[in-house]
């Protein structure tokens, strides 16, 4: 099988936060293997990634609205022929600020985003996977979920609970054709790090050995393998995309 030729021909995939960062470099490579993509974003980019993308499908959502991604599990397994593939990227980072100090509403946004919203998504996704009898589901959690940051316990938090999440996810999911693992980069260069002050960035960066970010087409390259046939004998686990950050 030809690594750059034909990985995903015949695969639909739904990409949350598809319209930018991680979520759209992984599209591209998606579409450019031979497969078929629907883009979830609430982003106002989202019509706009489409097109860029040949005019692919897409649906405006907010993932942490259970009723809305039911509905959009539905109209992406209409428009694409099958779900073969999800890829949950969509994230916020929350307020950067001590536990004591954390704001009541920037923590319940961050957990019904991260962890509710990919809950939502898994959810309504995996029927039409053991269907088929096959599917790769690639959840994207963090080395904070794993180390934990300080000043950002939501979403520390959050990407831990991801990790657990995905890790029970695939021990119920082996043996019936659908792998789940879980990505967990360090911090790359994203729109998602406009959220945060740059002393916050500078933290993360020093905790790198290798003593950079990472970069984007990085970790869309270790997703695409994660969302690939090739993937076929680890599930419940994490792939480290991380400069040496964490090594377990």
């Amino acid at each position: 099988m030809s690594v750059f030729g034909g990985r995903f021909a015949g695969r639909g995939a739904i990409i949350t936060g598809g319209a930018s960062g991680l979520g759209y470099a992984v599209a591209e490579r998606i579409i450019a293997e031979g497969g078929k993509v629907s883009l979830w974003d609430m982003n106002g980019g989202l019509e706009e990634s489409r097109e860029r993308l040949g005019g692919v499908h897409g649906v405006s959502l907010d993932v942490a609205d259970e009723a809305a991604v039911v509905r959009a599990a539905q109209e992406s397994a209409d428009a694409l022929g099958s779900i073969d593939i999800l890829i949950c990227s969509a994230g916020i980072t929350g307020a950067t600020a001590p536990v004591h100090e954390y704001p009541l509403d920037s923590w319940r946004r961050v957990v019904d985003v991260n962890l509710n919203g990919l809950f939502y998504c898994n959810r309504a996704v995996v029927p039409f996977m053991l269907e088929r009898g096959y599917g790769r589901i690639v959840n994207v959690a963090s080395v904070a979920g794993k180390e934990g940051n300080p000043n950002a316990s939501a979403y520390s938090a959050t990407k831990a609970g991801v990790i657990g999440l995905t890790k029970s996810l695939g021990k119920e999911l082996a043996g019936k054709g659908v792998i789940a693992n879980a990505l967990t980069p360090a911090t790359f260069e994203s729109p998602i790090l406009e959220q945060l002050p740059p002393s916050q960035v500078d933290y993360m960066r020093s905790k790198i050995p290798m003593g950079r970010l990472g970069e984007i087409h990085e970790s869309a390259a270790m997703v695409c393998f994660m969302a690939s046939e090739e993937c076929s004998f680890t599930t419940a686990s994490t792939f480290d995309t991380s400069g040496g950050r964490t090594t377990y």
